[in-house]
């Protein structure tokens, strides 16, 4: 590993293979996108473009919304909603002590930054689109230029509206209770006013441009420019805490309109910067409100940067707000030991069994290994398919390389290999396809059958990290066991990695880090589908899964940044999620009304969800967040947070009622804890079929929680 900028280079820059069709369209269309392909397709402003374009995109901590007409205020400009604690949700107990989902209500209309030339004609649209930026217009109707601009970027402290010789037009839902300028404002050619809305929240409004703005208070909802503006105005709201609008004074005028993404690695320790792109008054200091996980790994020089002002967020408790254009993150302990076998936090990878463990082993091994892997593997989906492939690739590592056996790995190598080449050549049942409108590939299952939620709405870029992560991850295992397997496959597989995690704006093909989102610290899997609650993921331990798998294919490959990013993803996630989506009873993030519940279920950008979309059974929702059990489970999983899970849901024989397939998956994750219970379990002549994930093994179910018992 070196400390040089592990971002900058592309995993490829050619057309993606000719086996797979071109598509010059697809069923969601790119409403009012300026930009060319490749586009984000997953990122917190999408809405802006799906649907009617009216649902929420979440900045952090702010939501904004375009009015179209609709609401107390009736406004078409852009709707400013900030929600304090106190206003959350909660549902009812579904387990003892926790609320079933908290959320965060949508609709209220704080402020509004609107214009005298908007109206009933008004549309929207999206220029600029970036992995962290894009920039939404909105304009009097379909062929003028924009009345108004907005500048999205996570963390903004302020709504910035670039307005263009037109007329403000500041409204709220929620109503004035005062409107004041300030005189003189905090700068040269600064307008400042303090809001006080009949909520009790106070609000800042500046505005900057060729001319002072004078607003006219026309009644309690509305208050008007006394004519045209050319120029920025912003709204921010004050926590009013010891010296935040002193802050918000400095800050005023001033804004990002995107970050470049920098990192590097040396030995175990990775780092990660943004560089925010300032814009705006040249007198004062570009502020950002950061995420808990940010803090937490800032080095010393941005956290003396640290204010005290903070704000509360929709699921990510307080944001806190840092001074200055560059953050750098720390991560000091990437997983760079960390290899295809079992792995401990302080033994590293193990290999190492027994004679008597191997001889119990080697009899799983060699049974699922006679199973038909062909009609496992060869179905009418990218995920499941991908899990049955990288379920046999890991039993075939085992055979090999923990068994030491060598006659039955290379007896059964080339089945797998076969079941692995129908989807290398492209021939399985829904090939997929490059589709140029948003830049991506996708399964043809939506062309052919018309159904946007087939194989979970991969054409509608759903879930990709998790469909691909798995075919990835075993070609990267096969790749290992067979070298000379990879010249044929290298260029399919880098082409779903591309599509994932594709690194450099010099890949033409595939917009950047289309689900991995870097200002979170995890992905999204939530794809072309408008949602008034914003993003969602629900399987944060198959994020985990698709970063083992990308670095794990650069190991294999050769791509030392490849795999960097992968150990540095890995870090990063093992720190959000336990922050966001995995509550030990410590959580200070969480609300106390909800952390009993251990896991997220569903994380959304305005609500947390205790759920599955596919079963209401505690050890699905448990579960969801531990499949599959590989190297990195321990990693992100960490021995307190299994324990306390166990105790809450599954220990004095509870999990022994469960009859399905998640036994085998929650035994497999008690083996951090507890492995010899875990191994006799697995061992034991009582065990039964229908207690194993298609995308499990007990042959590696056993060797893991034997590698981790000693065993």
């Amino acid at each position: 590993m070196t400390s040089r900028n592990i971002f900058t280079a592309p995993i490829d820059t050619k057309a993606p293979p000719s086996m797979m069709g071109v598509e010059r369209d697809h069923p969601a269309p790119r409403k009012g996108i300026t930009s060319q392909s490749p586009l984000q397709t997953n990122k917190f402003y999408s809405n802006f473009f799906l649907d009617n374009q009216r649902a929420p995109t979440y900045t952090f901590p702010y939501s904004i919304s375009w009015g179209a007409g609709q609401g107390v205020a009736a406004s078409w400009g852009m709707v400013v909603s900030h929600i304090e604690a106190s206003r959350r949700v909660f549902g009812p107990e579904k387990v003892p002590g926790a609320a079933s989902y908290y959320f965060n209500p949508v609709g209220i209309q704080s402020l509004i930054l609107s214009a005298t030339e908007l109206g009933n004609q008004t549309t929207v649209s999206t220029s600029d689109v970036t992995a962290f930026s894009a920039q939404v217009h909105l304009s009097k109707d379909g062929t003028s230029r924009p009345a108004i601009s907005f500048p999205l970027v996570q963390g903004m402290p302020y709504i910035t509206a670039e307005y263009g010789q037109t007329t403000p037009l500041i409204q709220t839902g929620v109503f004035f209770k005062t409107v004041k300028k300030s005189n003189p404002g905090p700068k040269p050619n600064l307008s400042k006013f303090a809001i006080e809305l009949e909520d009790g929240s106070t609000w800042r409004l500046y505005a900057w441009g060729t001319s002072d703005l004078n607003l006219k208070v026309l009644n309690n909802g509305t208050a008007q420019a006394t004519g045209p503006f050319t120029g920025v105005v912003q709204i921010t709201k004050d926590p009013k805490t010891p010296g935040s609008e002193a802050l918000l004074d400095d800050g005023a005028g001033i804004y990002p309109t995107t970050l470049e993404l920098s990192g590097g690695a040396s030995g175990r320790q990775g780092t990660y910067r943004f560089d925010f792109q300032r814009e705006g008054h040249s007198m004062g200091n570009l502020y950002m409100y950061a995420l808990p996980h940010h803090v937490h790994s800032f080095d010393n020089e941005t956290m003396g940067r640290l204010q005290a002002t903070q704000l509360q967020t929709t699921v990510k408790g307080l944001a806190t707000l840092v001074k200055g254009s560059s953050w750098t993150m720390m991560e000091p302990n990437v997983p760079t030991d960390m290899d295809f076998a079992p792995w401990h936090p302080e033994k590293g990878t193990i290999t190492t069994l027994s004679d008597r463990a191997k001889s119990l082993i080697r009899g799983a091994a060699a049974q699922e290994l006679d199973q038909n892997m062909q009609s496992q593997t060869s179905l009418d989906s990218m995920y499941f398919s991908g899990k049955a492939l990288a379920k046999f690739a890991l039993v075939l590592y085992v055979t090999r390389d923990m068994l030491g056996d060598q006659v039955l790995f290379e007896s059964r190598l080339g089945r797998l290999k076969q079941a692995f080449g129908e989807f290398g050549t492209n021939q399985q049942k829904f090939p997929l396809v490059y589709e140029t409108a948003w830049g991506g590939v996708v399964s043809s299952a939506t062309y052919k059958t018309g159904d946007m939620l087939a194989d979970f709405g991969n054409t509608m870029f759903n879930d990709h990290h998790f469909h691909y992560g798995y075919h990835i991850l075993a070609g990267a295992i096969i790749g290992y066991l067979d070298p000379s397997w990879l010249a044929e496959n290298k260029d399919y597989i880098n082409t779903l990695v591309r599509d994932v995690a594709n690194p450099s704006r010099e890949d033409r093909y595939f917009p950047m880090w289309r689900n991995f989102d870097w200002y979170h610290g995890h992905s999204w899997a939530h794809g072309l589908f408008a949602s008034w609650d914003g993003k969602n993921q629900e399987s944060s331990s198959e994020d985990v899964m698709h970063a083992y798998a990308l670095k794990m294919w650069g190991k294999v490959t050769g791509n030392n940044d490849l795999e960097a990013r992968g150990n540095l993803q890995l870090a990063i996630l093992a720190r959000s999620l336990r922050l966001y989506y995995l509550y030990q009873k410590d959580n200070k993030v969480q609300p106390k009304e909800f952390i009993g519940n251990k896991v997220a279920g569903i994380l959304f950008e305005n609500k947390v969800d205790h759920a599955t979309f596919f079963s209401a059974d505690i050890e699905a929702i448990q579960g969801i967040h531990m499949i599959p059990i590989l190297a990195p489970t321990p990693y992100v999983r960490l021995p307190a947070f299994v324990r306390e899970e166990w105790e809450a849901f599954f220990s004095g024989g509870r999990v022994d009622r469960i009859q399905n397939l998640w036994r085998s998956i929650i035994y497999a994750n008690y083996a951090t804890i507890e492995p010899r219970a875990a191994f006799d379990f697995f061992s034991s002549r009582d065990f039964r079929a229908q207690w194993l994930d298609g995308g499990a093994s007990l042959t590696w179910f056993m060797a893991y929680s034997a590698a981790l018992g000693g065993i």
